[in-house]
């Protein structure tokens, strides 16, 4: 598994006022936008291209565009649709799906209680959005849900990672023989007694949508 922790004033300036406690609802949907846009820039430096050629004004050009079948954004619920536009800024004509999972407080271990994806997901690169990667647990299960439909790679985005998560991961799909990358604005301290990331920046669905 790669772990790419994205070194950016600007993902530093944004994620900054993220985790801030005085930062109010709408300004935290914003910059978590902002960001996401940021981090999508380097998730999709592999994302898989074919070669074309287009006629300018002046002459014939060689270029690329993005290869079939279209990559699949997939949000996590509910928190992960706080992410959804930022991504899809930069891949307007990826499909997207959805995935319900919920962390069980008592176990942390992750629910599945929704989905809204293809069932068979086979030669697609996959790119899922979350905003934590806390123990690890529900973001493992996503990814072996879309392994298990097919998909040959998956590339994770998160705002923030604890490095309890990223050593779950790397043991979970140690043998996987598949491609997987994380993608986050900031490897943090740790988790706490409560499995939350400490420093962290709190429930980012909370603080996309409010208490519910």
């Amino acid at each position: 598994m790669e772990t790419l922790v994205v070194d950016h004033p600007l993902v530093a300036h944004k994620l900054t006022t993220l985790r801030d406690v005085r930062t109010d609802s709408p300004t935290f949907r914003r910059l978590a936008d902002e960001l996401v846009t940021l981090l999508a820039y380097e998730a999709t430096r592999d994302v898989r291209v074919t070669d074309v050629t287009v006629q300018t004004p002046v002459a014939q050009a060689e270029g690329v565009r993005l290869a079939k079948p279209s990559p699949l954004v997939v949000p996590i619920l509910r928190a992960g649709l706080g992410m959804l536009d930022g991504m899809m800024r930069l891949l307007p004509t990826a499909e997207v799906g959805f995935l319900g999972m919920l962390r069980n407080e008592s176990t942390l271990q992750a629910e599945t209680y929704a989905t809204r994806l293809p069932d068979d997901l086979s030669g697609r690169q996959c790119y899922v959005v979350d905003p934590m990667l806390a123990t690890g647990g529900t973001l493992a299960a996503a990814i072996q849900f879309l392994f298990d439909r097919g998909a040959v790679d998956v590339t994770a985005l998160c705002l923030l990672a604890a490095p309890e998560g990223l050593a779950y991961m790397d043991k979970v799909f140690a043998n996987s023989g598949k491609p997987i990358r994380v993608v986050t604005a900031a490897l943090d301290e740790r988790l706490n007694e409560h499995g939350y990331i400490v420093p962290g920046l709190g429930d980012a669905g909370d603080r996309l949508y409010g208490v519910v």
